[in-house]
């Protein structure tokens, strides 16, 4: 019987394990049969374990892939921005620059505008000197408006002057218009009491003054209170003093036509 009840045992154990069959020994029975069901329960953490690792790497994946997406989106905002904020500063660098090239050119054309003048300058002095003209007066003789002038620095009397001047193909000066009279009181020099007889008297009516060409006197450029007839004052002078507040148009006196003074002929320019 006990026989049997091993060769039974022996057999249930060939069916679960194909090792040797040590007889009926329970406790190895136990122990072998136990260490069998701890494989099993140590196979099944290490399955949970990688379906879980798997499902991190999954999540971790996708976490990835949305940070990256956004990440990407920000860069370029980002990006865009730096641009923008670089792009200001640019445009700041460049007014600048303009400005300075603008006020630059300005003080440039004031040279160009300085040395043109230095130039021209330069130009006109070294320029030859232009050839004069033929005068259509004689030496000695100023020529005026189509009239040529002497002024003597001999002393004659008015009678004799006018005969100087006749030689020499002219007349004491009629004198019409301030300019002309203006004109010969400005070859004078200046003097005491420096006097010039000119072509006016009164010798034939007393008070009815003719220039030597017969023609009327009409107005004339008296000094004030002239002409006055102090000492039977028959003929015409000018005078030009030291006296820098006496005018030209105000300088005519009359004097005895024997007085000896220097005189002013007149005469037509040459053609």
């Amino acid at each position: 019987m006990s026989e049997s009840r091993g060769s039974i045992h022996c057999n249930l154990i060939e069916e679960q394990d194909e090792g040797d069959c040590r007889g009926p020994d329970v406790p190895y029975t136990v122990f072998k049969d136990s260490v069998k069901r701890g494989k099993g329960l140590c196979q099944e953490p290490f399955k949970l374990v990688s379906g879980c690792l798997a499902g991190i790497c999954l999540v971790l994946l996708i976490v990835l892939l949305v940070t990256n997406t956004h990440t990407g989106k920000g860069s370029s905002a980002q990006q865009s921005e730096a641009e923008m904020q670089k792009s200001c500063p640019n445009v700041t660098a460049l007014t600048i620059d303009l400005q300075m090239q603008m006020k630059a050119k300005g003080e440039l054309e004031k040279e160009v505008s300085v040395l043109k003048g230095r130039i021209a300058r330069l130009e006109a002095a070294s320029a030859p000197a232009p050839v004069p003209t033929k005068s259509p007066c004689a030496e000695d003789w100023k020529f005026f408006n189509g009239s040529c002038y002497f002024i003597s620095g001999s002393r004659r009397s008015w009678d004799d002057s006018e005969e100087y001047c006749q030689n020499n193909g002219g007349h004491l000066a009629i004198i019409l218009t301030p300019e002309e009279q203006t004109f010969i009181w400005d070859l004078l020099p200046r003097g005491h009491w420096n006097a010039y007889w000119f072509g006016i008297s009164d010798e034939k009516v007393e008070e009815d003054w003719h220039w030597v060409d017969g023609t009327k006197l009409v107005g004339g450029f008296w000094e004030e209170g002239e002409p006055n007839n102090h000492f039977n004052e028959d003929c015409g002078y000018m005078i030009k003093t030291d006296v820098l507040t006496r005018v030209a148009i105000k300088s005519w006196y009359d004097a005895p036509c024997h007085m000896y003074l220097p005189w002013i002929c007149e005469k037509l320019a040459s053609s």
